[in-house]
């Protein structure tokens, strides 16, 4: 979710939230586990925000997206902003889906439509931000009838305490809550049983 360029990359406006990101190894930890998902040839999808010029398509029924309305024009839809940062992809069986308006990666998108129609019952979550856009998408998957693993060393919010805190307060009893060793362990082993 979200590991891009414009977001926590070379181009990011959250400075804290980018080095909380490299602090805390999300980065190569999701790159561990795509590879590792890959390998298994699950799905690898790719939630992006991306907006256009006009940012007609968005909605600013929210402090935070007034504040990005109100802001330079950021993420915008094929700039480089956009683009995921470069250790993570895409590779050509890859999925993007993309949203231009709200902050979490089902309403408004066709995320849901790819995962139902290749039969996907479980989502393994990393990116950002535990603040809203992964506590998000792991309650409105769980709504959608979905299971979520989050991994738990692959996803970073702000500040760091806070986002412990809603890993353990709110996220825990929504998803199953695995390390990348776990999560990479599962897929090594669906590799070999295949």
């Amino acid at each position: 979710m979200e590991l891009q360029n414009g977001v926590v990359g070379e181009s990011a406006t959250i400075g804290d939230l980018a080095q909380e990101v490299n602090r805390v190894g999300v980065i190569s930890n999701t790159a561990r586990v795509l590879a590792s998902a890959r390998k298994a040839k699950a799905t690898v999808v790719h939630c992006l925000a991306e907006f256009n010029v006009d940012r007609k398509l968005m909605r600013a029924n929210a402090p935070l997206l007034r504040m990005i309305a109100r802001s330079d024009p950021h993420l915008i839809a094929g700039s480089s902003e956009v683009a995921l940062v470069a250790e993570l992809g895409p590779e050509p069986t890859d999925l993007i889906s993309s949203r231009q308006h709200g902050l979490t990666p089902f309403p408004g998108t066709d995320l849901d439509q790819i995962l139902s129609a290749r039969s996907i019952k479980t989502i393994v979550a990393t990116g950002v931000s535990v603040n809203i856009g992964i506590t998000g998408l792991a309650m409105v998957a769980v709504d959608l009838g979905y299971q979520v693993v989050l991994v738990t060393d692959a996803v970073a919010g702000v500040p760091h305490k806070y986002s412990e805190s809603v890993i353990e307060n709110t996220l825990k009893p929504l998803c199953t809550c695995l390390t990348t060793e776990e999560v990479v362990g599962y897929f090594e082993g669906q590799t070999r049983d295949a």
